[in-house]
């Protein structure tokens, strides 16, 4: 692992040793917001896949009663049925967060419920259409609310998703690059300031024993002196 275009200084190795010590205190909550998305991802999938084959086995039996009603009635009474709705949907838009992620939640409500009215979902008389056309849109009227929620449930599985991948990221390129050149750049400089230190003792164990022998020499330089005086 490369290390960090640093110059090696104590400063440098103190900013470093704290730098270290964010990124692992950062890679620690990371790891557990990447397993706390993914608790709550696989959790969502399971309630996604009930509600998905719900939802599917109800549109099928939609899809039957409209084929039915299809080959009962003519393609134009079909359509002047269903030309004008008889109801208008509000629909409205608000999030939750999830672990620092919005997430999309959807809410709405028809415009006889609005008004404190009874619901009447069938825009065309009774006479012309067939029965199956009544079944049809009654199931249709009751799943729409869980096609809305399973709409919600997959936005946020997918941004969920998106999250899991960005989290994850994070936490290799602290795990597997940022805590390993730090850890590199700490060891390097740790070792070059001892090898200064043991530069600088060596030097200073030369410049004293070259202290020591001036010393001496003045010393045998200051006795010849004096035996020469007492000598003569």
């Amino acid at each position: 692992m490369a290390r960090l275009n640093v110059n090696p200084t104590r400063m440098v190795l103190t900013n470093l040793k704290k730098q270290l010590k964010v990124a692992v205190r950062g890679h620690k909550l990371m790891k557990d917001k990447r397993d706390e998305l993914m608790k709550r991802f696989l959790e969502l999938a399971r309630e996604n896949k009930a509600l998905r084959e719900e939802v599917e086995a109800q549109l099928m039996e939609v899809y039957a009663s409209f084929s039915i009603a299809s080959a009962v009635m003519t393609p134009d009474m079909m359509e002047e049925a269903l030309m004008f709705p008889k109801q208008g949907v509000k629909l409205t838009v608000g999030s939750k967060n999830i672990m620092s992620v919005d997430v999309p939640v959807f809410d709405f409500e028809t415009e006889s419920q609005s008004a404190g009215g009874e619901s009447n979902i069938f825009p065309y008389g009774f006479a012309n259409t067939s029965g199956e056309l009544d079944t049809a849109i009654e199931k249709l009227s009751d799943i729409f609310p869980k096609m809305l929620k399973l709409a919600a449930m997959e936005k946020e599985a997918g941004m969920l998703s998106d999250e899991i991948e960005k989290t994850r990221r994070r936490v290799n390129a602290l795990e597997y690059v940022k805590i390993p050149q730090y850890q590199e750049t700490i060891r390097y400089i740790t070792m070059k300031l001892d090898e200064d230190e043991r530069g600088n003792q060596t030097r200073l164990m030369k410049v004293k024993d070259m202290m020591v022998a001036q010393a001496i020499e003045e010393k045998k330089e200051r006795d010849k002196e004096a035996y020469a005086e007492y000598a003569g």
